[in-house]
This record gives C-alpha cells, structure tokens and sequence, in this order.
C-alpha cells in the first residue's frame, strides 16, 4: 500500500458514488476483501456518503425529526470511518512487524493509516472544488476563488503523498516505529457516556 495506489482507488470510489450521488446507494466496491484496496475504497465510500450527510444535515429547511436521523446516522459513520482507519492500521502494523528499529528511529505524530484518512478527505475537497471551480451560474469572483483554492488542495495531495510514502520507507527501514492507539471514543460508550450509563441504572 503506498500514496499511487490510496490516490487511485480513491478517484475511482469517488466517481463510482457520483454516477447515481445518491447516500442511500449499496457502495460499488469491486476489490476482494483480501486486497488492500477493499479496505481503501471502503474508507473513502464512508468518507464520501458523509460528506453528502453534512451537507444535507445543514438544510435551514430540513425538519427536525429528519435532521435527528440524519444526526445519528453521521455519528455511526464517523464511528465506521475510524474502525476503518483502525484496521488500516492493523494492516501497517502487521507489514512492519518483522522491522527492527533503528537505536535512534522515531515515532511520527501520526499513524500511516491516519495521514491516509487526510488524503482520503483531501480528494473529496478536490473533487467538489472542482466543480465549484466550473460552476455556469456562479460568479466570476467565486469561480476565480475556487480555483485558487484548487490550487493549494492540489499541492496539498501532492505534498501529503510525498509524506505517506516517506513514512512508509522510513518504517520499513526502521527509521521510524509505529504505535497503533485506538481512538477510545468515549461518548460511543453506553459504559463511558454518562448520559446513557445514567439511563441504565
């Protein structure tokens, strides 16, 4: 797994969730679950149905009971998306298990499979940037804007997949060593939220 192949199978979700643009589609994942790019546009399918959620959810018109769903169907996505991430993660942990760190090797601020999950957000910004970038009806300011921020989300993917494949190549030559720590998301917890553990009592 390296930046070439997360970059390729997320251009190919993303256009694959754009044929129909519909949250409530089965997502059209054609990789084997035991190739890596399963798990990879798997992420980048949840990514992509909530970032569509979000953008619903913030209707002034929406009725509230709609919204409510709306509001707990997102919070089961952004659990998947990081027990997604988790077991990208498990994946990296398990390819460098044999790697013997260096006396000096370091440990990075994040995982591999977190810094994956930026990327996975940055095609998203990308992909509807463009279209703004693009849009007939939208004003001469607002299209040169857009494409000006284009601009820098480009660069950004490039320079974060410089990163990804940097950290890669230094955990596998032991220059740096992961550490996987599962997010713990408290408020999940019907043992760790007060507001449901009180209910149980």
């Amino acid at each position: 797994m390296n930046s070439t192949i997360c970059n390729k199978v997320f251009e190919k979700s993303i256009q694959d969730y754009h044929i129909y643009d519909d949250v409530n589609q089965p997502m059209q994942n054609s990789f084997e679950e035991h190739e890596s790019g399963y798990l990879l546009y798997h992420k980048n399918w949840v990514d992509t149905v909530q970032w569509h959620l979000e953008d619903i959810i913030r209707d002034p018109k929406i009725n509230p009971e709609e919204a409510l769903t709306l509001k707990r169907r997102i919070d089961a996505s952004n659990q998947l998306r990081t027990d997604l991430v988790e077991q990208m993660d498990d994946f990296f942990m398990q390819q460098f298990k044999e790697v013997k760190p260096l006396p000096n090797a370091s440990i990075n601020t994040e995982s591999p499979a977190w810094a994956i999950d930026r990327l996975s957000i940055l095609h998203l910004k990308i992909y509807h940037m463009q279209i703004e970038a693009n849009r007939q009806d939208a004003t001469e300011e607002h299209i040169a804007n857009c494409k000006s921020k284009l601009a820098v989300l480009e660069e950004q993917k490039t320079d974060l997949s410089m990163a990804i494949d940097s950290l890669l190549e230094d955990i596998a030559a032991g220059r740096k060593y992961m550490k996987q720590y599962k997010q713990m998301k408290m408020y999940n917890d019907e043992k760790l939220n007060p507001i449901l553990y009180k209910q149980q009592k």
